[in-house]
């Protein structure tokens, strides 16, 4: 085997090396291109509310610098107060909305197929649907005590309305051309759910478990403010009750991050299970 044989055969392996480690790099380039907001928005805040601290603008309790937030919440951590509240809120969350985007999509099923049942039943969920969660909790306090019930429900209840109405949306856009072709082709009921509509009403689905995502984290919080003993909307009335606004500040950021994982975790879900859809209007004028 002579050198130029050889120069053949390693080139092709160095242009994948070089490749593989191009690629990799970009990966952590758009990494920490996504951090730079964030991070850039604490920095600030921290050297505003030093400035504050300083010059003495306006009471520094009521703004206290990140720094000393991170250090209130690694107490909070220390004691297990935190830890527990994360827990609590996150297991009533997550079932709350699970249960919540199963109702919608179910009904929504079900008024699809049927006119009679969207004449009856259309009025009456867009007469409940605006009600604040806020509003209701007190009557699923007097009917299911005070527990871990009427939080869930409470939660299941705001997720129920966006995911309904994005789904029944998404149902009566369903091409009729395609759903004729099934059953001419001699398919069931439940094939045409599971084979044409249900693919093409996800997008509509999975819109709105995003809408719904941010009122899920809401009606959390009312429900933990009211007859609860955990959970970080309980540190947050604690903390108002106590006037320790570094937990307040704890809690509320915390929250952010929770809601951000979960809103993460739902777009990962959709870009896998939408892989189709690519781009956008952004990408396309965007140079």
């Amino acid at each position: 085997m002579n050198v130029n044989q050889v120069d053949k055969i390693t080139e092709p392996s160095a242009a994948k090396s070089n490749q593989k480690r191009n690629l990799n790099s970009t990966k952590l380039n758009l990494t920490i291109k996504k951090y730079i907001p964030i991070i850039s928005f604490f920095v600030l805040w921290e050297c505003l509310t030093r400035l504050n601290i300083t010059f003495e603008l306006v009471n520094s309790n009521f703004f206290p610098p990140p720094s000393i937030i991170a250090v209130q919440g690694w107490q909070l951590i220390q004691t297990g107060v935190l830890t527990d509240s994360i827990i609590s809120s996150t297991i009533r969350v997550f079932v709350g909305t699970v249960i919540g985007i199963l109702a919608g999509v179910v009904l929504a099923l079900i008024i699809g197929k049927s006119k009679l049942i969207d004449y009856w039943a259309s009025p009456i969920l867009n007469m409940l649907g605006p009600i604040p969660s806020l509003a209701i909790l007190p009557l699923f306090i007097i009917w299911f005590g005070i527990g871990e019930i009427p939080k869930i429900i409470l939660i299941a209840w705001t997720v129920f309305f966006p995911v309904l109405t994005n789904t029944i949306e998404g149902i009566k856009s369903v091409r009729p051309v395609l759903i004729r072709s099934a059953l001419s082709l001699g398919a069931s009921d439940q094939q045409i759910y599971k084979k044409v509509i249900l693919p093409s009403v996800l997008p509509n689905i999975l819109a709105g478990c995003q809408i719904s995502l941010g009122l899920a984290f809401s009606a959390l919080v009312v429900s933990e403010m009211m007859g609860a003993t955990s959970g970080l909307g309980y540190i947050i009335v604690d903390a108002r009750n106590y006037f320790k606004l570094s937990n307040m500040y704890v809690a509320i950021i915390v929250i952010g991050i929770e809601y951000s994982l979960f809103s993460y975790t739902l777009k990962l879900v959709e870009r896998k299970m939408l892989s189709w859809r690519k781009g956008g209007f952004a990408d396309a004028i965007e140079k």
